[in-house]
């Protein structure tokens, strides 16, 4: 439910074109609906300013699909499948076609994510600044969720601190940055590096990158949070759509 949809429905009740039974039940279904194994949270758009997911793990194809379903007939604002396998995406687009999948199907992907009703273009400069080629597919995911409301964020690639000056080469693309999301594994040390040169709001992602002592991310996430660099907000490990929410709520 947003407030455009509110006022028609008041709107609709004070001309008599509706009555107060069916205004409740009209309510009642953009509050949520209860598919008996989800509840979908139809208001979510309107109380935090980005619209419920559909978190793939867990879920059959069938639920995935009937899910999306529900978000886009009786919902409002983007839709996101992540973490999606490939039986997801297909019972998903053929229930609702349109979705934008990333990567697409046919690609070899640790991560898959699936848009369908994109907000509208913002302007503000997010950037996406990953310390090597492994931590692409968190910030795939982190990119994909961004562009469903709106942003295009620019992708900075295999910057890490191991060839400082590979990142120092984009110093213009951070400094005109309005947010910057930071994706690393390994020791985590990009994420102080990035807090220490740009004024913007730094949003770091721990990954699962790495050898024995990175403890499959934890390594990267307590360096993380213990930076040297002020106000680096952090997320959850290998959470590219958690990052990419924390900037649509920094952004909005």
């Amino acid at each position: 439910m947003n407030d455009e949809e509110l006022n028609e429905l008041l709107e609709e009740l004070r001309r008599g074109a509706c009555g107060s039974d069916e205004a409740v039940g009209r309510l009642r279904r953009m509050l949520y609906a209860d598919l008996g194994y989800a509840r979908v949270d139809h208001d979510r758009l309107a109380r935090q300013g980005f619209a419920e997911a559909v978190y793939g793990p867990g879920k059959t194809p069938e639920q995935c699909a009937a899910i999306v379903d529900e978000l886009l007939k009786n919902g409002s604002g983007p839709v996101l499948l992540p973490r999606a396998g490939p039986e997801q995406v297909r019972a998903a687009l053929e229930r609702s076609p349109g979705g934008e999948v990333t990567p697409p199907l046919g690609e070899p992907a640790a991560l898959r994510t699936v848009v369908w009703r994109a907000t509208p273009a913002r302007t503000r400069r997010v950037l996406v600044v990953t310390a090597g080629t492994a931590d692409l597919p968190v910030a795939a995911e982190c990119r994909a969720t961004l562009r469903a409301y709106g942003f295009e964020p620019a992708l900075l690639a295999d910057c890490g601190v191991a060839g400082l000056h590979r990142l120092l080469a984009g110093l213009d693309e951070l400094a005109k940055a309005d947010a910057v999301v930071v994706v690393a594994g390994m020791e985590g040390a990009l994420a102080s590096v990035v807090g220490g040169l740009t004024g913007a709001p730094v949003v770091a992602v721990p990954t699962s990158v790495g050898y024995g002592a990175s403890l499959e991310g934890v390594t990267a996430l307590l360096a993380m949070h213990a930076s040297c660099a002020a106000g680096v907000t952090v997320v959850g490990i290998d959470n590219g759509f958690g990052a990419a929410s924390a900037v649509v709520r920094m952004l909005a």
